[in-house]
């Protein structure tokens, strides 16, 4: 309990020295996770091979979630005991303005908060356990205006003494909680303890960090003055309460969104260990997928700009910093993708393929895979057979956030006029699409690709925005996706099989796809270039879309993975063009 005297001669600057402390203990594990990942890791790795090797690199690894553990524990303890801090001394200016208050009218303060006084009648000291001062034979009983007074101030001297004790019993238990066990070997349990530290002081430091501050649907921009207007501890204190939530800010830096992220990743990882339904299994093994990799290290290096368990769940990820790369795309991916394995592989794979293709031409150059909305998740191989169940519902759902993302892209950019290139792939393209059509054109964007492309809901490249030379589409010849029929075609064909098909083809234009005119047609006007033709559906025995998810790969498809790359690094010039339909 904390009693008068204590408040009155408490020394707050000692818990804030604790907390300076513990943040050099916070800063020395990131830097020593840094070292571990970025520098020891990534030598074994491209150096040396065999069976020693990797039982380092387990080590290692092992180490480096320590040392994240270490780095985010102790960022937790050092912001309780800065925010224990800040309202144990509001609680002492409130006791100490209401000593000097009553001391201004010369009422007398005693060492244990009592307040005295002489009344003004009788000159006596005044009895605490009467409500009136009592005068001598035959007088009357009167009130004492000076009694009401010291009420007053016992009264603000309580309060204050009250307020240090709520505080001193609500960081009290949070700094119980903060404590791990010798011989640390981090587990996803481990982490599902530290994300119930970061709730329970979130509930204790509420009043002191004002969590309502953290943006919430302000623009790009807004968030990136409100970030800067913050003072580093401020910065850091946030990064270390709610990942969560800085992780998700489009405008804010490239390495604080990483930071957060990375931070959030485990603990996120543990909050759906503990649940076994499918959805949550499938995102989990993607999750795990991306901890790996970033555990891993990569070239060029991964930065999480994003991370989420919401609807079917949400990853961004850059492969080279996209705030100090001159050239910066972000790629769209389409139908059937979600957080799961497959996308962690081989989504991811698109980017990191883009980014080292790109680099070649310009080695200032990052690019990005934005899984920011949710994808139809209408199997690739039922496509053909299920048209009906298509709407642009879902492109038009995440265009808004695909918008948000791309101004923050450029609102981070440190060049004077970088080069942004937004691509979308499948179902993606539509996404891109729609975002431009929104916005007359997508903030930031210089050129557009469209990959595998159903249809954008335009009806011309010059309705995207950026003019129909930067505009650019790749579409192979056996990729049926960039073939669908029109929807009055297609309704034919469900409703009235061949003849049916025959009917709406009638009603129907020749350049017309499910989502308006065919990019890849001549009455489009983009910029077509040259992919290989790919696998035939069925007939070359690898399902019914084998050539739709071919136009990243350099080693399957080098000629379109090469476009894609020139078009990135701002270099159409060497793009291998192709006729329009």
């Amino acid at each position: 309990m904390v009693n008068f005297l204590q408040l009155r001669t408490l020394k707050a600057s000692e818990f804030e020295e604790a907390a300076d402390g513990w943040h050099k203990v916070s800063s020395a594990a990131g830097e020593a996770k840094d070292r571990v990942d970025n520098e020891i890791v990534a030598t074994l790795q491209h150096h040396l091979e065999g069976t020693g090797r990797d039982a380092a690199l387990v080590r290692l690894r092992r180490l480096s979630r320590n040392f994240q553990y270490t780095q985010a524990e102790s960022g937790l303890i050092r912001t309780a005991l800065n925010g224990l801090a800040s309202e144990l001394r509001a609680a002492q200016k409130k006791l100490n303005d209401a000593v000097a208050d009553a001391e201004a009218e010369k009422f007398t303060v005693k060492p244990d908060g009592a307040v005295h006084w002489v009344s003004q009648h009788e000159k006596v000291p005044f009895n605490p356990e009467r409500t009136s001062w009592a005068g001598g034979p035959g007088s009357t009983i009167t009130s004492d205006p000076q009694q009401a007074k010291a009420q007053a101030y016992a009264d603000r001297i309580d309060a204050a003494i009250k307020d240090a004790n709520e505080t001193d019993a609500r960081y009290s238990r949070t700094l119980d909680r903060l404590k791990a066990n010798n011989n640390l070997d981090v587990t996803t349990s481990d982490w599902a303890d530290a994300q119930q530290d970061m709730r329970s002081l979130q509930k204790s430091a509420d009043k002191y960090l004002q969590r309502d501050d953290i943006p919430k649907g302000k623009t790009p921009a807004e968030n990136a003055k409100w970030w800067k207007e913050l003072s580093p501890d401020q910065q850091q204190e946030l990064l270390a309460l709610y990942p969560d939530r800085v992780g998700q800010l489009d405008g804010i830096p490239a390495t604080v969104r990483d930071e957060a992220n990375r931070a959030y990743l485990p603990m996120l990882i543990s909050k759906l260990d503990g649940l076994d339904d499918e959805k949550t299994q499938t995102q989990l093994e993607g999750l795990q997928e991306i901890s790996r990799q970033l555990d891993e290290g990569s070239y060029p290096p991964m930065y999480l700009l994003g991370i989420d368990d919401k609807g079917n769940g949400r990853a961004i990820i850059s492969y080279g910093n996209p705030d100090d790369s001159k050239n910066v795309s972000a790629y769209v991916p389409g139908l059937g993708t979600a957080l799961d394995k497959d996308f962690a592989i081989n989504g991811l794979k698109r980017a990191r393929d883009t980014a080292i293709g790109a680099q070649k031409h310009d080695p200032s150059s990052a690019s990005i895979v934005w899984l920011g909305y949710d994808a139809p998740q209408l199997p690739a191989d039922s496509l053909l057979g299920n048209l009906d169940v298509l709407s642009d519902q879902d492109a038009r759902a995440g265009a808004p956030a695909y918008s948000s993302f791309m101004s923050g892209i450029t609102v981070t950019n440190d060049n004077s006029n970088p080069h942004i290139t937004a691509i979308g792939h499948s179902y993606g393209s539509l996404t891109v699409g729609q975002t431009a059509l929104m916005n007359k054109g997508i903030p930031g964007v210089d050129d557009i690709v469209l990959l595998g492309s159903p249809g954008t809901g335009a009806q011309s490249a010059a309705d995207l925005g950026v003019g129909k030379d930067h505009v650019f589409v790749g579409a192979a010849d056996n990729d049926p996706v960039t073939q669908l029929p029109s929807k009055a075609e297609s309704s034919g064909l469900f409703l009235g099989g061949p003849i049916g098909y025959g009917v709406g083809s009638l009603m129907s234009d020749d350049n017309e796809l499910w989502f308006g005119v065919d990019p890849a047609s001549e009455d489009f006007g983009a910029r077509r270039f040259k992919v290989d033709a790919g696998p035939r559906p069925f007939i070359d025995g690898q399902g019914a879309t084998p050539a739709h998810s071919h136009y990243f790969d350099p080693e399957v498809d080098p000629v379109s993975a090469a476009n894609v790359s020139v078009i990135v690094a701002d270099r159409p010039d060497l793009i291998i063009p192709e006729a329009g339909r």
